[in-house]
């Protein structure tokens, strides 16, 4: 049945571009300018040259002055990325030619809104290619916690532990908190590796057999954090879900494990997760923080057995070409009629990150 879907919404789809397509469609690309050389270098905005019209000037900063109002009146698809405005009804009007959004970056919810999908505009995200570095850096974080590595750190200047004092990771018990596309491939990195992981999952739109299908046990939440040496967090953020590892949920994780959050900030209780780092009883991995920054000084900062990071486990540096290198995918898909692989729906989008 998701083929038929599928194969109707791509229907749907070239009717829409019938008679439109016997020239190249306009595309330009709205970001900042840093982003655009990173993401977009030489060789991957060639290639997207080779199957549309790039439009002669990058739209920066607003989207309704009026350079940028006599880009969009003959743009049909928009490619955005990090630090693009939302585009909003008021930015479609400038706009009527406009079919395609393809975001190439992660989070599509700072661009998206409601317009876009009242006007009937595909969208796409490249969130797929942002997911590989932040898996990587998910199960670098959960080995350095089976290992112990930030508290034999911060004790290396009084001597090595000793043999009998360190632990490993064979069948530890790693709890998943959302089964996004990063927990998703949390999940299969674990399963793949000769660790022997035991993998819980908590997601309220997963069922158990689906859990299963994943290599991963379907449990509560309260549980997960019970039975979880390790626990990382890849939900969404919706109100429902703000501080939904609470103080409650932290106690519960046993004495020595550890918390490991690349999802966002407001998830976690902060100041419950920096009694229990204070405390010596959790160790934490943070690439994400509530607030983000965290002021100067904030204990989580300064624990020996923290490791906050600046919001770096997405694509980085060298890693933001893959955003760059989907984006065109996603377009030269969209011309030639074919099923884009990360279109989205208005449905979906609540659930994602």
């Amino acid at each position: 049945m998701a083929d038929q879907a599928d194969q109707a919404d791509q229907a749907e789809l070239t009717g829409q571009w019938a008679g439109r397509l016997s020239g190249p469609p306009i595309t330009a690309l709205a970001m900042s300018a840093d982003v655009a050389e990173r993401v977009f270098a030489p060789d991957i905005r060639e290639r997207l040259a080779h199957s549309v019209e790039l439009a002669p000037a990058l739209l920066t900063g607003s989207l309704t002055g009026p350079d940028a109002r006599a880009v969009l009146a003959q743009t049909e698809i928009l490619v955005t990325g990090w630090n693009c405005p939302p585009v909003t009804a008021e930015v479609l009007a400038y706009a009527p030619r406009l079919r395609a959004l393809v975001h190439a970056a992660g989070s599509v919810k700072p661009v998206v809104t409601d317009a876009l999908w009242d006007r009937g505009v595909v969208v796409s995200s490249a969130a797929d290619a942002n997911a590989g570095p932040a898996v990587a850096y998910t199960l670098a974080a959960i080995t350095f916690a089976a290992k112990g590595a930030l508290s034999t750190a911060a004790g290396y200047s009084a001597g090595w532990p000793p043999f009998t004092g360190r632990v490993g990771a064979d069948a530890r018990t790693v709890g998943v908190i959302g089964a996004s596309r990063i927990g998703r491939g949390v999940i299969a990195g674990l399963r793949t590796s000769d660790v022997g992981w035991r993998v819980l999952l908590t997601d309220p739109y997963v069922t158990a057999d689906e859990a299963a299908g994943l290599g991963a046990e379907l449990v509560e939440l309260s549980e997960l954090c019970r039975r979880s040496s390790i626990v990382s967090v890849h939900a969404p953020q919706l109100p429902e879900t703000r501080g939904m590892v609470s103080a409650e949920m932290l106690k519960l994780i046993p004495d020595g494990g550890t918390l490991i959050n690349t999802a966002r900030g407001s998830l976690v209780d902060t100041e419950a997760l920096a009694d229990e780092c204070g405390a010596g009883r959790l160790d934490a991995f943070l690439d994400v923080t509530d607030p983000e920054p965290l002021p100067v000084g904030h204990p989580l900062l300064v624990l020996p057995n923290v490791l906050v990071t600046p919001h770096i486990a997405g694509a980085q540096g060298s890693e933001v070409r893959r955003l760059g290198e989907y984006a065109v995918g996603e377009v030269e898909r969209f011309v030639r009629g074919e099923r884009m692989w990360g279109r989205l729906s208005r449905e979906e989008l609540p659930r994602l990150a």
